[in-house]
């Protein structure tokens, strides 16, 4: 006999927004973003003679993956405090915290300077590890190697501080041809650490 499928509680339920809205949302727009990433490459070198407009949308694309990650991560968080029953100092800090990453991202998106467009991107994904680093928290995630590298929220960190990165050295890209190639690496790395985090994710949704 089959077992009655019990309702999901609560906490169950904001557990599921992470991986939805990584799989809804984020996933499909950074395929779209390499994609057009692939063709404003063409546009350059003219092999296509592609619309203008595919160069903005490949920089749209990947601010608006960048932004989904952020919340998709900042949801995962929060149910991390839930699950470990974090008290009101903890909920406050926390909401703080994430307050520091919303303003920090905006700024990023505002700024035009390349000094202050790098100290936003630092900022925001320092408020991020500083969520990550609550003792609550903590306690969950090995800090020593080699556990560190099987993390799914150390490979998530590291996925947004490249992807911080890029944005920050996003108007540099066109003009300078060593951006331009530390962007490529970059994104190759981001390429497999998005492979490794479905896996990671994956196992710790099996495991519970």
């Amino acid at each position: 006999m089959i077992a009655a499928l019990q309702p999901l509680t609560p906490l169950q339920w904001l557990a599921l927004v992470h991986p939805v809205l990584i799989i809804l949302f984020v996933y499909p727009v950074i395929g779209a973003t390499i994609r057009l990433g692939i063709l404003a490459r063409e546009r350059r070198l003219e092999i296509n003679p592609i619309a203008p407009t595919v160069p903005v949308e490949h920089v749209d694309h990947g601010r608006w993956a960048t932004a989904g990650l952020l919340v998709a991560v900042l949801f995962a968080l929060s149910h991390d405090l839930a699950a470990a029953d974090a008290g009101l100092s903890s909920w406050v800090l926390a909401i703080l915290q994430a307050s520091g990453v919303v303003l920090a991202f905006l700024a990023l998106l505002r700024t035009r300077r390349l000094a202050l467009r790098l100290l936003f991107a630092w900022s925001c994904w320092l408020f991020l590890l500083l969520i990550t680093i609550q003792p609550l928290l903590v306690t969950d995630r090995a800090l020593a190697a080699p556990a560190v590298w099987q993390s799914h929220t150390w490979g998530g960190l590291l996925l947004l501080a490249f992807l911080l990165l890029t944005m920050a050295c996003q108007r540099e890209i066109a003009g300078r041809l060593w951006v331009r190639r530390l962007h490529v690496s970059l994104n190759v790395l981001v390429a497999l650490l998005l492979a490794t985090q479905a896996i990671t994710g994956t196992r710790d949704l099996w495991l519970g």
